[in-house]
């Protein structure tokens, strides 16, 4: 997805997780191009992603609606995403990494090293650890050599917000933001010491316990919505 689109992709789905999107309200194209200076391609494509993971479901054929999501549903989903890739650094662990496996999750602790450092994150550093964070859980489930597993969690990933990539962010609570993530950034480093010592029962708890840190958007739909809500225009095209 390009830039345009993943950023107009995270906005949406932290707009749904705080509820400044409510359930049943609607989406069209234009409008929404409009209110993030975008084209209509990049909401085009953040549209048919959130609907993939859930959030969105089509309305009469002109855009989309805001589906409703209990914290129940997204509790679920993300447990079950926690056991299966826990399952896959078990076995990955079982196995071995190969040469190739830890190069690239060894690039992506030293890039999230270096987004962290500086004990502040913007959104740009964070579509940057999103795209590191996706790589480094796909070695993981690679790694675990049961394309099973992989076959389930594409399942489970049009649950919502049950998917590694669900990245939302809260704008107004950025230094928040920056300890949750940094906090999932030290759990990687543990799940790769695990790894590369062979710990399989240790590196399936982190991963486990690794997957809780999304339950936060559970906590956020059980909590009385946003105050202030972003109005997208409902006009049809």
């Amino acid at each position: 997805m390009s830039k345009p689109g993943q950023t107009v992709l995270i906005a949406l789905r932290r707009m749904i997780a705080s509820g400044e999107l409510a359930a049943g309200e609607r989406l069209m194209e234009i409008p929404t191009a409009e209110l993030f200076g975008v084209s209509r391609m990049p909401v085009r494509m953040a549209f048919r992603t959130l609907e993939q993971e859930g959030l969105l479901v089509r309305f009469g054929g002109r855009g989309f609606q805001v589906r409703s999501v209990s914290a129940e549903e997204i509790a679920g989903a993300v447990e079950v995403r926690g056991v299966l890739e826990g399952l896959a650094a078990r076995q990955a662990a079982e196995h071995g990494l190969s040469d190739e496996a830890r190069t690239t999750l060894e690039q992506c602790l030293a890039q999230g090293d270096e987004l962290f450092a500086k004990g502040y994150v913007t959104e740009e550093d964070l579509e940057v650890y999103h795209d590191l964070n996706m790589r480094f859980h796909q070695v993981i489930v690679a790694g675990s050599h049961n394309p099973a597993i992989a076959d389930a969690l594409a399942r489970n990933d049009h649950l919502p917000f049950a998917s590694v990539t669900a990245l939302a962010v809260d704008r107004q609570n950025m230094a928040g933001e920056f300890r949750r993530f940094n906090y999932a950034h030290m759990q990687h480093h543990s799940v790769f010491d695990a790894l590369v010592n062979r710990q399989s029962g240790r590196a399936e708890a982190i991963m486990r316990e690794h997957a809780n840190a999304t339950l936060r958007y559970a906590e956020v739909f059980g909590s009385t919505l946003a105050d202030e809500r972003m109005k997208v225009i409902q006009r049809s095209d």
